[in-house]
């Protein structure tokens, strides 16, 4: 009698229980978001859809027969892997050098006073660096045929590193063996999806490459323009203010270069710096074009401004054109450099630098501490060589007077790039009938972010007379006079 009468002591309870969850569940009803409300009655109604829905077995059909499937295969052309390029393309027409591409150059069989190469301190042809690159060869042999993870690391490139810290007096610097692959190397190793990169319409291929590989998002801001660089900077900083968290963890980051290989100009670095402690970002320096040229001893725009170089939070450059070596090194603090060692894709999977270029690196970066007052010659040629070509007819100069590498342009465009660049290449080959070695600027035309107008790029070294750069002068003018009437 007790056992039964506790039955149903225990039915009711359970009864009980289940009205109080059904209770629950129509107050919690009542109480969910209708949006909520919304999207589970549309779950719903799809589940019962796909629960009642007819399922159809696909059959295959084709109402060709076998001999007219082979025609149509027989027919099919697949789309070409390449655009056709004509014969005559400017990049399968190549101007052959024999010999180093020193102050004289041969090309095309014809000896020319060198306006081409980027052989600023005329170091590529120096007897004592040749010498160094001979001993280092002999010694170590040809090359490397490893990355420096995988015993391609020499005791040349570890005092090659150490003694270009030691130049540009930073902390820590690292070397690469391809110049193009070291800011496309080093952007995209602290760059990451989700982080903002703001860079100049008129950076380098290389820097471009960079940034694509970075995956980050792309903010560009026109040429030298600061103005136009801090309206982007206060849109940004309007955009994290709606969402502090995301900002905490988005990075930063200015991407320019010091002497533009594009354009000749040199970025305003003291107004660059100074939005950087005011907006909080980054700045990345490419100084290929400026490391041996600009300030009292090469130092490149740091120096060139007297800017602080532990201001700069990242500085690059190739070893391909003040140093005539091969390769590009970055340089700054030591925590900084050091993530490249693990990150960096051109430093940790490309074979690295061979001994002999590294040691003639290193004997160059003696002859330019040494001699400091080269760059005082280089500097004065370039502003001689950019007041020469003022008034050249139909052609403007574009760069700066301390710029080494100029760009000639037509004063106005036939409105036709094509018909542009075959003009400035009859200049091209009208100077080098006369024994002067110019060169157009080439790109990538269909890769190119901000495609720069056609040009004939003027280089200047230490090696070129007061002589040899007015008769260089002379010989453009004729050309553009006879060639642009």
């Amino acid at each position: 009698m007790k056992h039964a009468h506790a039955q149903s002591r225990d039915s009711v309870k359970m009864a009980a229980g289940q009205q109080w969850v059904l209770v629950e569940m129509v107050q919690a009803f009542y109480e969910a978001p209708a949006y909520h409300l919304i999207l589970e009655g549309i779950l719903i109604l799809w589940i019962i859809r796909l629960l009642f829905s007819k399922t159809y077995k696909l059959q295959e059909r084709s109402d060709l027969t076998e001999k007219e499937k082979e025609e149509l295969i027989e027919e099919w052309q697949p789309e070409p892997l390449v655009p056709p390029v004509s014969k005559d393309h400017p990049s399968l027409n190549y101007d052959v050098v024999t010999g180093p591409p020193s102050h004289k150059i041969i090309v095309n069989g014809k000896e020319c006073i060198n306006f081409a190469s980027f052989n600023f301190l005329g170091l590529l042809d120096s007897e004592r660096v040749k010498l160094k690159a001979l001993l280092s060869l002999k010694k170590y042999g040809v090359g490397t045929c490893g990355p420096r993870g995988f015993y391609g690391t020499f005791d040349v490139h570890l005092e090659l590193e150490e003694r270009l810290a030691k130049f540009m007096r930073t902390e820590e610097a690292i070397i690469y063996s391809y110049g193009f692959a070291t800011i496309a190397s080093a952007i995209p190793a602290y760059s990451k999806r989700g982080d903002i990169i703001f860079v100049d319409e008129a950076a380098c291929f290389s820097i471009q490459k960079g940034l694509q590989a970075s995956r980050s998002f792309v903010k560009h801001f026109k040429h030298n323009d600061m103005e136009d660089l801090e309206r982007l900077l206060k849109e940004q900083e309007i955009e994290d203010q709606k969402n502090p968290r995301k900002a905490r963890v988005i990075r930063r980051f200015i991407v320019v270069e010091g002497l533009y290989i594009n354009t000749a100009d040199i970025c305003p670095l003291p107004d660059l710096v100074k939005l950087k402690y005011k907006y909080k970002v980054r700045i990345f320096l490419e100084e290929s074009m400026s490391f041996g040229v600009l300030g009292e001893h090469g130092r490149g725009v740091t120096e060139h401004f007297g800017v602080n170089i532990d201001d700069i939070d990242l500085i690059s450059a190739n070893m391909e054109n003040a140093l005539a070596s091969i390769g590009g090194f970055c340089c700054g603090r030591s925590f900084v450099i050091d993530h490249q060692r693990l990150s960096g894709q051109g430093y940790c999977f490309s074979a690295s630098l061979p001994p002999m270029l590294a040691s003639a690196a290193i004997e160059a970066l003696n002859i330019m501490e040494e001699d400091p007052g080269i760059f005082r010659v280089l500097q004065d040629k370039c502003k001689h060589v950019h007041k020469a070509l003022q008034g050249t007819p139909g052609l403007k100069v574009v760069g700066e007077p301390l710029a080494p590498a100029l760009h000639l342009q037509l004063e106005n465009s036939t409105g036709s790039r094509t018909n542009d660049l075959k003009l400035l290449r009859a200049i091209v080959d009208y100077s080098m009938d006369r024994q002067i070695a110019l060169t157009l600027a080439r790109y990538l035309e269909k890769e190119e972010r901000f495609l720069p107008p056609p040009s004939i790029r003027v280089v200047v070294t230490v090696e070129q007379t007061q002589e040899e750069i007015e008769r260089a002068a002379q010989c453009i003018r004729e050309a553009a006079v006879k060639i642009l009437k």
